[in-house]
C-alpha cells in the first residue's frame, strides 16, 4: 500500500479562504494539528509538497511545481543567470504563501547542484532569504541520493535481493544500491525509517537532463548524438557499476527510477493524453516495455515532443538527455523489470521530519 494519500483537503492555498468560526485558512490549519514541508529547488525544477501525519504515512494538502531552470547556462559560465534567478524566486513567492496559507509548523527547504556548483551559489541563497524570507539549505550529494531513497524505497519490491534506484535529476543524477527491507525479525520498517542500514553503495553523478542536454543538444538528436550521450553517462557509472557488479548478479533484482524522465516514459508506455500520477506512480514496466517507449521518444520529432500532453515545450528539448541517462543505468544494470515512482526527495523529506518527530507509534503508522 501506499504511504502517500495525494488528495487535497481544502481550497487553494492563499486564497484567504475562512472557515466557520472566521478563522483564518492558517489558523484552521494549524488547528488541524503539525504541518509539514518539504521544498526541493532544483537545477530546472522548484517543487513544495505540504502535507499532515495520516495513518498510512502523510496525507498531502498542497502542492507546487514550476520549472524555472536555474541551471540554465550554468555548465559555461559557472554561475546562476539573472533570468534563472528571477524566475526562481517568483517560484518560490508562491512557495512561500503556500506555506503560510496551510500554517506550516515545520519545513525543510533545500537546494542541490545549481547552488552547490555555482560560484554565486551562497550569494543567491542570502538574496533567497532576504527576497522572500525562506532560508534554503543547500545539501551535499550524499543527502541527496539517501533522501531520494527515503522518497521512494516503499516501492521496493519487498522480495527483491537487491535494487537500483536512481534519481535523474537537472544538473546531477543520484544512483543508489539498495538492499532488501528488513527489520526485527524480518519485519517491515516503520514509516520514515532511516535508510542507512540497506544503502549499500551510493553515487552522485555529475551530469543530468540540463547539463547533458546543453553539452550534446537536445532538439534534434540524432542516433549518433543519443549513443555519444549514453557513452558519456556510461563513463560516469564506472567506479560505481565496479563496486556493485558482484551484488547485482543476485537472482531477484530491479530497478527502481524516480524523476520526471521516468515517469514521461510511463506515460507513454500507458498512451496517456495527458499525465496523470494517479495511473504512473507505482507502475512496473518490463524491459521489452521500456525499450520500446525510449524508441517511441527518440522517433518523436521536437515539435512532436512539444505537442505530447506527457512532455510538453519547458521539457521537449530534455527528455532525450534523461532517456539516455536511463539507458545507461539500465544497460549498465539489465534488469527485467522496473519500478516507476513519481515520488522521491520531497516525500524522503517529509518522512524523516515526521518520523524524527515520531509522529507514527507502530509500523502500521497507527497515531
Amino acid at each position: 500500500m501506499s504511504n502517500i494519500d495525494a488528495a487535497s483537503d481544502g481550497g487553494p492555498a492563499g486564497s484567504g479562504i475562512r472557515g466557520d468560526d472566521g478563522l483564518s485558512g492558517s489558523a484552521v490549519a494549524r488547528s488541524l494539528g503539525p504541518t509539514y514541508a518539504a521544498l526541493d529547488l532544483g537545477t530546472n525544477n522548484c517543487r513544495l509538497l505540504v502535507a499532515r501525519p495520516a495513518r498510512e504515512g502523510f496525507r498531502i494538502v498542497d502542492a507546487f511545481s514550476r520549472i524555472v531552470r536555474l541551471g540554465e547556462g550554468l555548465s559555461q559560465s559557472g554561475v546562476l543567470g539573472e533570468p534563472a534567478i528571477q524566475r526562481t524566486l517568483a517560484a518560490l513567492d508562491v512557495c512561500r504563501d503556500k506555506m503560510e496559507a496551510r500554517g506550516v509548523s515545520r519545513a525543510r527547504l533545500i537546494a542541490t547542484e545549481a547552488c552547490r556548483s555555482a560560484g554565486n551559489g551562497a550569494e543567491f541563497i542570502g538574496r533567497v532569504r532576504r527576497e522572500t524570507g525562506l532560508a534554503l539549505e543547500i545539501v551535499d550529494r550524499e543527502t541527496e541520493a539517501l533522501l531520494a531513497a527515503a522518497g521512494c524505497a516503499s516501492l521496493a519490491d519487498s522480495r527483491a535481493e537487491g535494487i537500483v534506484l536512481f534519481d535523474i535529476g537537472g544538473g546531477s543524477s543520484e544512483i543508489v544500491w539498495l538492499a532488501r527491507e528488513t527489520g526485527e525479525g524480518g519485519e517491515a520498517r516503520a514509516p520514515g525509517a532511516d535508510l542507512r542500514g540497506r544503502v549499500r553503495r551510493w553515487a552522485s553523478l555529475p551530469l543530468g537532463v540540463v547539463t547533458l542536454s546543453e553539452k550534446f543538444g537536445g532538439f534534434d538528436v540524432s542516433g549518433e548524438t543519443y549513443e555519444k550521450m549514453v557513452d558519456f553517462v556510461t563513463g560516469q557509472l564506472g567506479p560505481f557499476l565496479e563496486s556493485t557488479i558482484r551484488e547485482a548478479r543476485c537472482d531477484k533484482f530491479h530497478l527502481l527510477g524516480t524523476s520526471g524522465t521516468v515517469t514521461t516514459i510511463a506515460g507513454i508506455h500507458l498512451g496517456l493524453a495527458r499525465y496523470d500520477r494517479r495511473r504512473v506512480d507505482g507502475i512496473w514496466m518490463d524491459d521489452r516495455d521500456v525499450r520500446a517507449a525510449i524508441d517511441r521518444l527518440r522517433a518523436m520529432t521536437w515539435e512532436d515532443r512539444v505537442a505530447n500532453g506527457c512532455i510538453g515545450q519547458d521539457r521537449a528539448d530534455l527528455v532525450l538527455a534523461g532517456c539516455a541517462i536511463f539507458d545507461a543505468i539500465w544497460r549498465a544494470f539489465p534488469a527485467r523489470r522496473v519500478r516507476i515512482a513519481d515520488r522521491g526527495l520531497r516525500e524522503g523529506i517529509l518522512m524523516q521530519m515526521m518520523s524524527a518527530d515520531r509522529v507514527w507509534t507502530s509500523p502500521g503508522g497507527g497515531r
